[in-house]
C-alpha cells in the first residue's frame, strides 16, 4: 500500500510544480523588463559620469596648460627685470656723465683749472643727489662705537680722547643702500 501511496503522492508533486512554472515565467519576464530598466539606468548614469570624468579632463589640462604659460611667463619677467634692474638708474646718471664730459671738453679749451674744479663740484652734488634718491646714504662712523656688521677695522690704536671699542678714524667710507649694508666702512678703532 505504500507503494502505491507513494506512487499516487508522486504525481501530485508533478502538477505543483506545473503549476508553478507559469509562475516562475511571470516572475522571469517580470524580473526581465526590471533588469532592463535598471540597466538603462546604470548605463545612463554611467554615460552621465563618462562625460564629467572627460570635461574634468579637458579642464584639467586647460589648467596645466593656463599655469605653464603663467610660469613661462613669470621667468621671461623675471629675466627681463635683472637684465633692466639698473635701467632707471643710468638713465638718472646720464646727466651727469654729459655733465663731465662738457666740463672735461671746457676745461681743455681755455686752461681754467678753477672753473673746472667749481664744475666738478657741481657735478659731484648732482651725482650725490641720484645716488640719495635711490636709497644711498654713507655711513656716520668717527666717534660711534664699533659694530661688526657696519664697520671692517683694520687697525686698533692707543686714544686718549675715546673709549675702548669707540671708532676713531674712517680710512675708507661705508655705505648704506636703504636699511641694507652695501659695504662695510674701514675704520681704526681705540683700545
Amino acid at each position: 500500500m505504500k507503494t502505491e501511496e507513494q506512487s499516487s503522492a508522486a504525481p501530485e508533486p508533478e502538477k505543483s510544480q506545473e503549476s508553478r512554472i507559469p509562475e516562475n515565467q511571470e516572475q522571469g519576464q517580470a524580473d526581465e523588463q526590471q533588469p532592463d530598466a535598471e540597466q538603462e539606468a546604470i548605463l545612463a548614469e554611467l554615460a552621465e559620469l563618462r562625460k564629467q570624468a572627460e570635461e574634468n579632463y579637458q579642464k584639467l589640462l586647460r589648467s596645466q596648460a593656463d599655469f605653464d604659460n603663467f610660469r613661462r611667463r613669470s621667468r621671461q619677467e623675471r629675466e627681463e627685470l635683472a637684465k633692466y634692474a639698473s635701467l632707471k638708474l643710468i638713465e638718472q646718471l646720464l646727466p651727469v656723465v654729459d655733465n663731465f664730459d662738457r666740463a672735461l671738453s671746457s676745461s681743455k679749451e681755455t686752461k681754467d683749472f678753477e672753473s673746472l674744479a667749481k664744475g666738478v663740484e657741481m657735478i659731484w652734488r648732482q651725482l650725490d643727489q641720484v645716488l640719495s634718491q635711490e636709497g644711498l646714504k654713507p655711513m656716520e662712523t668717527v666717534g660711534q662705537p664699533f659694530n661688526p656688521e657696519y664697520h671692517q677695522a683694520v687697525a686698533q690704536v692707543e686714544s686718549e680722547e675715546h673709549e675702548e671699542g669707540i671708532i676713531v678714524e674712517e680710512l675708507q667710507k661705508g655705505y648704506m643702500l636703504k636699511d641694507k649694508v652695501l659695504r662695510p666702512a674701514m675704520v681704526k678703532v681705540s683700545k
